[in-house]
């Protein structure tokens, strides 16, 4: 087993064990013993980057329920019993970095905060705004998971083995031009080439979302800088070094 400490991030929260992107959640993932929590930001209306920030994973998300405002939240994560703990901001859709680097420097949180996006123009915005934040490129681009539908199932295993080829020399040159820090990567495209590469280059490899013990023990083997789980219970269920 690696010896390296795994850095433990509740997804959403905790969101196999209450609904995520709330303060419910997060409370429940304090109480796991995370080290990073993880959450979604979006304008509450995203055809306009200027509306209300909230905590929402799409447009769907926004809609079913009444979204904590991305003030609300850091109020809350900045308060005391959350010190120690880092926090994995992911940004949707671009447009709105420069308001998001704000919030967190006002509550001196930029220290423990990695800003992550699938968008590459997202981070390049995040690095004007505020250099000091860590930035992690998210992979593959996608909404869903198009391995698990019949009709898609092919081609996206096909792009699945391309990505596996060709993300280590990718992500190792991105981080070598200080481009990112970090990478954040599906599971099915997280390899022990792409962990070496990217940490020979400086950098470290986040994988996500992983909700199966077995899986997350073999991530853990292989040395990943840190795994993002639904249900952080299941740190406690792999043989992790603390």
């Amino acid at each position: 087993m690696n010896s390296t400490k795994l850095v433990r991030v509740g997804h959403k929260g905790a969101h196999a064990m209450h609904p995520g992107n709330t303060l419910e959640s997060f409370d429940t993932a304090l109480a796991t013993g995370v080290d990073m929590i993880e959450f979604d930001i979006l304008p509450s209306s995203p055809r306009d980057p200027h509306s209300p920030l909230v905590l929402a994973h799409d447009l769907d998300d926004i809609h079913s329920r009444t979204p904590v405002t991305l003030t609300a939240a850091l109020d809350h994560l900045a308060s005391p019993r959350f010190d120690g703990i880092d926090f994995d901001v992911d940004l949707k859709i671009p447009g709105y970095e420069a308001r998001v680097a704000r919030a967190l420097t006002e509550r001196n949180l930029q220290s423990r905060s990695l800003v992550s996006s699938q968008y590459e123009r997202s981070l390049e915005a995040m690095k004007r705004a505020a250099p000091e934040i860590r930035v992690g490129w998210s992979v593959p681009k996608a909404s869903r998971d198009w391995t698990k539908n019949p009709i898609t199932m092919l081609p996206a295993f096909a792009m699945v083995m391309w990505l596996r080829r060709a993300l280590p020399a990718q992500a190792a040159d991105r981080i070598r031009r200080g481009v990112i820090d970090c990478v954040m990567a599906h599971w099915c495209v997280a390899t022990e080439q792409l962990n070496d590469a990217v940490r020979e280059a400086g950098g470290e490899l986040f994988v996500w979302t992983v909700d199966d013990a077995d899986r997350m023990q073999s991530l853990i083997n292989i040395g990943v800088a840190g795994i993002i789980s639904n249900d952080p219970r299941l740190f406690q269920t792999a043989l992790i070094t603390a």
